[in-house]
């Protein structure tokens, strides 16, 4: 078991910004489903994974810079990557909020990461946050944000004490907001920004403590939808695919509010921001402008877009800028595209050599490089490739499901129909995109792709980088192991037998056909002695064989 952090050092940064984004991952879909305020549009829980990808992709790039060296960056490289990463990568009024929480908590932090620098890096993060805030409102964030403040305040000891202060703090002040914002008691629900802070401060707690905290019920912090005091939520999503309903909708929506949001990044002075800020708060609501040292990042919901940008080229370089029309809630680029096609296919791939494979089939498709998995912008950035009015999208990686189902729900927001199959393996992904059929109906076709990659067994072979437990038993360094499903099933001490005893494995259940995906380095004749081996021992099983290129797994298997 790693060694505990004392304090919060660069390396309990990276630990808490990846057990952020897992937690943001896991409750995104039930975030989404209690978002009532102060739009009902169904996205709070998204943006926050959002926020928080940018802001752990900038620390990992802190930390891929030092891989060369001896030593871990420093407190302050760290904490500094994380609040840029979120104000560049903040969507929405809740990542917004949070970037700026991040970066007051960053500005303490590069001083000193012990318990009384945590004191009042919370203190201050909760201060610059409503300072942000044109007019802040009790029952949301920002009152969890000052809650977790105050109860850390009460904790003299360790750091470890002051961050499950915070959270206990945190989740409490959660639990009361539906009496005070009227519209969460009416839908019976907590407030989503906050919920989403919650999660936060938990992965703080499990970075700095190694255990996650105990979320109890009826808090906002477990139970899907998070209902308080008899009230109830419809139509949570499941596994990023749409809901059936939303949650009850914000009687301000329907007292006709702002008919978009606005979204920049602005590179301006202090001065001219100030003046900026009179004028959005002017034009519209839900103003929050965060950031400092020449780039902010600007949210406001109002019914003349235009004149929000135009304020914003007279403050300074505005980019990045993005519209969203509650509506329909369709965000769009200002930009004139052919029309687009009915239904495409977006798949990520280990390797090139797949990457060309899915490109000839028709498919757009995202390299995941080793050890470089892509990152939700990435998926999006591809769906938008793809230019169709309906996409699948196979992730073909169990590590990348939450990842998957966040780019879908911000495709969606882009006028985008998505549906997600939830391929764990690139054969899946092959099994399905096989069946592809664009001219049938959107459903049925999604729903034979998901067939083909449910009944596709999948394994992998490995070798073992250290001595290690595993299900199969113990294994050493250099051997060969055999993962069916996931988990470890055979160890073997070479490609060729431990492939041979996969396969034996596999077959006994049945199957018609076994797909062998070779990588880089892998000679053809294994291909060749394995195609044999499968003939011989099972007549009426035809094998196909892909040349994956560059891939983790020196060689895939599939059977179907």
């Amino acid at each position: 078991m790693p060694q505990l952090p004392d304090d919060l050092d660069a390396v309990a940064v990276r630990t808490w910004c990846s057990l952020a984004l897992e937690a943001l991952g896991r409750e995104r879909a039930e975030i989404d489903a209690i978002n009532v305020y102060p739009i009902a549009d169904g996205d709070t829980g998204t943006n926050l994974y959002l926020t928080v990808e940018s802001a752990a992709a900038a620390v990992e790039a802190v930390f891929a810079a030092h891989e060369t060296g001896t030593t871990a960056p420093a407190t302050a490289d760290a904490v500094h990557a994380m609040a840029h990463g979120a104000l560049i990568g903040a969507r929405g009024n809740s990542g917004t909020i949070l970037a700026q929480l991040l970066r007051g908590m960053a500005g303490v932090l590069a001083d000193g990461g012990d318990a009384a620098h945590l004191r009042l890096a919370l203190t201050r993060a909760a201060a610059v946050a409503r300072q942000a805030v044109a007019h802040p409102v009790e029952g949301t964030v920002l009152t969890v944000a000052t809650a977790a403040a105050e109860a850390a305040q009460g904790e003299e000891r360790e750091v470890r004490a002051v961050v499950s202060a915070a959270y206990e703090g945190a989740r409490a002040a959660l639990a009361r907001t539906p009496e005070q914002l009227a519209v969460l008691g009416r839908a019976g629900v907590v407030d989503a920004g906050g919920r989403g802070l919650v999660a936060v401060l938990g992965a703080l707690v499990e970075a700095m403590t190694g255990q996650a905290p105990v979320r109890g019920p009826r808090t906002g912090t477990g139970k899907a939808a998070a209902p308080v005091d008899g009230g109830s939520v419809v139509g949570v999503p499941v596994d990023g695919l749409p809901a059936g309903e939303r949650p009850l909708d914000c009687p301000e929506d329907a007292d006709g509010g702002p008919a978009f949001e606005v979204i920049y990044l602005l590179e301006a002075r202090d001065e001219q921001v100030d003046r900026l800020r009179t004028r959005l708060d002017a034009l519209g609501d839900s103003l929050v402008v965060v950031g400092g040292d020449g780039l902010w990042h600007v949210h406001v919901h109002v019914d003349d877009a235009g004149a929000a940008v135009e304020a914003g080229v007279e403050a300074g370089r505005p980019y990045r800028i993005r519209i969203t029309h509650f509506a329909t809630e369709s965000g769009h680029d200002v930009r004139v595209q052919a029309e687009p096609a009915q239904r495409a296919v977006v798949v990520v791939v280990p390797g090139d050599g797949l990457a060309g494979l899915c490109t000839e089939a028709g498919a757009t498709s995202v390299i995941a490089r080793p050890g470089e998995p892509p990152a939700s912008g990435e998926l999006v950035d591809a769906i938008r490739r793809a230019h169709a009015r309906e996409v699948v999208l196979l992730p073909n990686d169990a590590a990348l499901r939450h990842t998957a189902a966040a780019a879908a729900e911000q495709a969606r927001t882009e006028g985008v129909r998505v549906a997600l199959v939830p391929t764990r393996a690139a054969v899946q992904g092959i099994a399905a995109l096989a069946v592809h059929e664009p001219d049938r109906g959107f459903d049925e076709d999604v729903v034979a792709m998901t067939a083909a990659a449910g009944a596709t067994r999948y394994a992998e072979l490995a070798v073992a980088e250290h001595r290690s437990w595993t299900m199969a038993g113990v294994c050493q360094a250099g051997d060969v192991l055999g993962l069916i499903d996931g988990d470890v099933a055979v160890i073997g001490a070479d490609v060729p037998a431990t492939a041979r005893t996969v396969l034996d494995r596999m077959l006994a259940a049945g199957g018609e056909l076994v797909t062998l995906v070779l990588g880089e380095d892998v000679p053809d004749a294994l291909a060749d002695a394995l195609e044999e081996y499968v003939r011989e021992g099972h007549l009426a099983v035809d094998t196909v064989v892909y040349r994956g290129g560059h891939q983790r797994a020196p060689l895939l298997i599939g059977v179907e």
